[in-house]
């Protein structure tokens, strides 16, 4: 570790020299220009995505202007050059970005640009600056320590987190084309595609995370040992971290909860949109909240799911109508109401039914199916309105509560006998 530590000061005599000096100011004179040139770029009546090259490359090219220009006062400028080059690269990533967001959702480019690509290039960029101070051979192979009489030098420990790291972004891709491949030949649902590829994803970066531990220099004794480790910790501090782990596997392999599912938390209706190994992350539609549930929660709670076999729901809206209308007029004119709005399905029909007789009305439900459950209070408001726009036109009264008060004189009065006098 202390060569590691010489060798890092030993680049900060690099930055003493005037020259590098000199092209360092210079690149800072060309950030310092670009910038004054962008709103002058932006008021130009061109459109928008030429603007957008030509912000992305002025930059570049005047840094680039001023290395050629160096070497005319006999001075270096190879170092100039080099993050000209690097921060071209850098802006022709944005424009890669707006060319896939015209083919892929935004989002998946927005992960795929800020969890792959540009930590890659990054990383590209460190090591090619690494690369001109000093030599990345002679730098992988020092050592940074011995575990479990084991040597780790630099260099493998540099690999083991690069690999780790595009196996933690990288596995979902191919999981995701191989699970869709497979629904497509066998006919599964969208939640047990959904599934697949998260028991595909995890089974790659497991297997990943054994070849990188063999690589580093583990052998079956120190991975023992760990083991041995874990399964003591367990017991101490990291119990509900491992019970949730099982249970998510539990879960992914069992098929109870996928993403996609509805599932009734706390009386809203919540969709399940990813299945972790530790927590389950769901999406409440009323107020866009987004829920995280331990996995171990689905194993001690009771839960209802509204799309274990079918995403069709049947929802129900109560009324009342007053007693001089004719209960079979009045349950025709509720299914009739219910087949007019759009978001309710036909089949199956409505069906209106008369639950009980109260004191001021007669009290019925409308019972209909929908879709999609996160819908269903949406749809409850529709049929609700509907409902009062046809009882308004068809002249269908719903009556309410009415209370008369009497005054009265305690201890009442008792009326004299009128009696006549003859």
């Amino acid at each position: 570790m202390k060569d590691l530590v010489r060798e890092v000061l030993g680049w900060l005599g690099y930055l003493e020299r005037g020259q590098v000096l000199l092209q360092l100011l210079a690149f800072a004179a060309a950030i310092a220009l670009s910038r004054r040139l962008r709103p002058r770029i932006a008021a130009m009546g061109w459109r928008r995505r030429w603007r957008a090259l030509l912000m992305g490359l002025i930059g570049p090219a005047l840094a680039l202007l001023l290395s050629v220009l160096l070497p005319m006062a006999q001075q270096s400028f190879g170092l100039l050059r080099f993050l000209a080059s690097l921060w071209l690269g850098w802006n022709l990533l944005a424009i890669l970005e707006q060319l896939l967001k015209r083919h892929l959702p935004d989002g998946r480019v927005h992960q795929l640009l800020s969890r792959l690509l540009r930590p890659l290039y990054l990383l590209m960029a460190l090591l090619l600056l690494i690369n001109k101070l000093d030599s990345l051979g002679d730098l992988a192979v020092i050592q940074v320590g011995q575990l479990f009489n084991t040597s780790i030098d630099l260099g493998k420990v540099f690999i083991a987190l690069v690999v780790g790291y595009l196996l933690m972004v990288g596995a979902g891709m191919p999981a995701a084309l191989l699970a869709w491949v497979t629904q497509k030949f066998l006919g599964i649902s969208d939640g047990s595609r959904k599934a697949m590829e998260l028991i595909l994803q995890y089974t790659v970066v497991g297997i990943g995370i054994m070849a990188l531990a063999f690589h580093v220099g583990f052998n079956n004794t120190a991975l023992l040992a760990i083991a041995g480790g874990l399964s003591v910790g367990l017991g101490f501090g990291i119990k509900e971290v491992f019970s949730n782990f099982v249970s998510g596997l539990w879960l992914l392999f069992e098929g109870s909860v996928r993403p996609g599912e509805v599932l009734m938390i706390d009386g809203d209706p919540c969709e399940v949109r990813k299945l972790g190994l530790r927590a389950t992350l769901l999406w409440r539609d009323r107020d866009n909240a987004e829920l995280l549930i331990p996995n171990q929660s689905f194993f001690t709670d009771a839960a209802t799911t509204y799309t274990a076999s079918d995403r069709m729901r049947r929802s129900q809206v109560s009324v009342g109508a007053a007693y001089h209308h004719d209960p079979s007029a009045v349950i025709a004119l509720l299914e009739a109401t219910a087949l007019s709005v759009p978001r309710v399905l036909k089949h199956p029909a409505p069906k209106g039914l008369l639950l009980s007789y109260g004191d001021s009305a007669i009290n019925y439900a409308l019972r209909f199916w929908i879709a999609n459950p996160m819908d269903n209070v949406g749809i409850c408001s529709e049929v609700n309105q509907a409902i009062w726009s046809a009882f308004k036109q068809h002249n269908i009264e719903i009556p309410f509560p009415q209370q008369v008060e009497y005054s009265m004189v305690w201890p009442p009065e008792r009326q004299q006998p009128n009696i006549e006098q003859h």
